[in-house]
């Protein structure tokens, strides 16, 4: 397939540089694509370790999603649903100012008031979370909601209690095993865009190459990460190796700050890394602390939930960024039309669950735009003419968008010198625990099609990535 792909991109679009640079983008997005995961969590409960995701296997979802659906409810009207929403932030937080759109979406899709939605903000991960579930359920909540990883067990418990209620839970793992039939998680692919994003970002570091401001052997990269945890390792994991699709040479030096909001924190970090000679900087953190860091040190970044720009003019590229609007509108329809709610649920770009904020003009390499332009086109594309055109009648569309579904190509990174599958082979423990996710050449992160938990499950460091954890 990759042949016809190259044979495609040569004799089709030869006369046509614009395209052969869009087309140079999807080939990268398409083999290496699809990467992984999001936010959510403060708790005490450990996710770096991605034993938790793994431990639901495909038959623990099978088993989950038969019982959820014959618990599915009466269908209601709706102007007598009432909803329930548990944050672990407030508008201030890029993470939670996502789902809070991503209410505000739904409401507008299905012509809820705003009586019918009960909002309850930071809301920390420990008993608060489940007095705050018990109080919406009190008050007549058909479905609740829960934001953050760590509000997962207080959820749990609340659900056991009130059955006939409806609980979903982002960045979670535990419904399809918890045998609660009114259980839920949910997650986004945010990986695909994390991945566009370090799209972004190799373009750029090729950029400041070419006009001497760096050197190739000076393309290091730095990461601003919450925890440890796998929806951080992972999203960090995708953006790096996007950019390395662009840029060979690039490599990437993460470190933490132990809270998904301190904005000081992130900035002294962002700030740190930048001594450290780091040319761009990322982020997994809920504030505008390193970019703020960065517009201050002229250093170019790349932010996460919120347009970036505002903040940083002069250094803002792009932000990854997640909508949850699609969910929320599906997970309320269901309750509305009395219809089972999926146990695991994760959607992408083709669905609009995630996506790249706008690009800045101003900081951004020549020719990005169209590049991303092409590639989100091509992706979307529901008249590809370039079908017709092509001398082996590809649907180049149609296998990127494969490619896309959730599945990371394991040929295209190594982990001390060693692919997945050799490291499986050879008994190392984390892999043999994640080995149900590594198959037919790929890691299926986030593959609920599969069986595979929404959750993230990727926490392998793969080489030219330094995680610092100290």
């Amino acid at each position: 397939m990759l042949n016809l792909l190259m044979y495609f991109y040569q004799v089709v679009i030869q006369e046509d540089e614009k395209m052969k640079k869009a087309l140079s983008v999807l080939l990268t997005m398409g083999l290496t694509v699809s990467m992984l995961a999001g936010c959510g969590s403060n708790g005490a409960a450990d996710n770096a370790s991605a034993g938790n995701a793994a431990d639901n296997s495909a038959a623990d979802n099978t088993v989950a999603a038969t019982e959820s659906s014959a618990a599915a409810g009466e269908a209601k009207s709706a102007s007598d649903i009432k909803v329930g929403v548990i944050y672990i932030g407030d508008e201030n937080e890029g993470y939670t100012a996502a789902h809070m759109a991503g209410i505000d979406q739904m409401m507008s899709n299905l012509g809820l008031s705003e009586d019918q939605v009960v909002e309850k903000t930071l809301i920390p991960e420990d008993e608060s979370a489940y007095d705050a579930a018990v109080d919406l359920a009190d008050q007549g909540c058909n479905i609740i909601f829960g934001t953050s990883f760590g509000h997962e067990s207080y959820l749990l418990q609340a659900a056991a209690e009130y059955p006939e209620v409806q609980f979903c839970h982002a960045t979670g793992y535990q419904a399809a095993s918890s045998g609660l039939s009114n259980m839920h998680n949910y997650f986004d692919s945010i990986y695909e865009a994390r991945y566009v994003s370090g799209v972004v970002a190799g373009l750029k570091l090729n950029q400041m190459i070419e006009d001497g401001t760096i050197t190739e052997d000076s393309c290091k990269m730095g990461y601003v990460g919450a925890f440890p945890y796998a929806e951080v390792i992972s999203g960090f994991t995708s953006f790096y190796l996007g950019a390395k699709s662009q840029c060979p040479s690039a490599t990437m030096e993460v470190q933490y700050t132990n809270s998904w909001a301190d904005m000081s924190g992130e900035a002294e970090v962002a700030a740190k890394l930048i001594d450290d000679g780091c040319v761009l900087i990322s982020q997994h953190a809920d504030t505008t602390g390193a970019p703020t860091a960065c517009e201050a040190k002229k250093v170019p970044c790349v932010g996460y939930n919120i347009d970036m720009i505002p903040t940083a003019p002069d250094a803002a590229l792009t932000s990854a960024t997640i909508n949850w609007g699609p969910y929320y509108t599906y997970a309320v329809q269901s309750v509305i039309d009395g219809t089972a709610i999926e146990t695991d649920w994760a959607k992408g770009v083709k669905d609009g669950a995630d996506a790249i904020t706008e690009l800045n003009d101003k900081t951004v390499a020549e020719g990005t735009k169209e590049a991303v332009e092409e590639a989100q086109r091509c992706l979307g594309c529901k008249n590809a003419k370039c079908i017709a055109g092509c001398p082996v009648s590809i649907n180049i569309p149609a296998f990127i968008q494969e490619v896309k579904a959730g599945n990371i190509d394991t040929s295209k990174f190594t982990v001390g010198g060693k692919t997945l599958e050799e490291l499986v082979e050879s008994g190392d423990k984390d892999a043999t625990k994640l080995k149900d996710y590594i198959k037919d050449g790929y890691f299926h992160e986030s593959d609920v099609e599969s069986g595979m938990p929404s959750a993230p499950a990727f926490t392998f460091i793969i080489d030219g990535i330094n995680s610092i954890t100290k």
